[in-house]
């Protein structure tokens, strides 16, 4: 599967969580920030919605970037979808604790919509990965705790499993790669899909 070119991974997202999942798995992805106006997408419901951020930011990304047939850029997009409602980066501290103090003791659904594009190729891949998310029932002291340390502030949702917030998630149904922004195996799924190999994206 793609053997005889040289890969290398575009990252179109300022995340850098999902730069340090990809660089765990032995994936040094360049990263680029697209700029897209997240604001003027809409969407039936949350999984179609992250799936077209995703798509937006990778071929955005991709216009700019030279012809080079090794080049695949990867967009995401995280959203959670709770009690009907979409939620994304909350707008402020306030938002974000009026958030979760409807979301404890409850449960959500973490969607994240993974896009891949070939720059030569012109190939194109994607899928939402999708996780089950079980609150904990957490105090009015413990949210404004979570709030002042400003980590939910710049995460879908208003929490994260790879930080402060992990203590305040009592279990997911899912990977939990998808709930911090990118889904290993459904990657692969994508690159497999183009023809390539994931460890062809690995570093030597």
């Amino acid at each position: 599967m793609g053997n005889d070119i040289d890969y290398r991974l575009v990252l179109a997202s300022a995340s850098p969580a999902r730069r340090a999942l990809l660089s765990a798995a032995g994936i040094d992805a360049e990263v680029m920030v697209s700029g897209v106006d997240e604001s003027v997408v809409e969407a039936a419901d949350a999984y179609e919605l992250c799936l077209a951020l995703a798509r937006m930011k990778a071929r955005a990304i991709a216009a700019e970037l030279p012809p080079d047939p090794g080049i695949l850029v990867l967009g995401c997009d995280s959203v959670l979808a709770f009690d009907g409602q979409i939620f994304g980066k909350p707008a402020n501290a306030e938002e974000a604790a009026k958030r979760w103090e409807m979301m404890r003791g409850r449960s959500g659904v973490l969607h994240t919509g993974h896009h891949v594009t070939g720059l030569v190729s012109g190939r194109q891949a994607e899928a939402v990965g999708t996780t089950v998310v079980h609150f904990s029932d957490i105090t009015d002291a413990e949210i404004a705790a979570y709030v002042a340390s400003e980590e939910p502030l710049n995460v879908a949702g208003s929490f994260t499993i790879d930080g402060r917030g992990a203590a305040f998630v009592e279990r997911i149904e899912g990977d939990p790669g998808n709930v911090i922004g990118l889904s290993l195996p459904l990657l692969r799924k994508l690159l497999i899909e183009m023809d390539v190999s994931i460890t062809a994206l690995w570093r030597a």
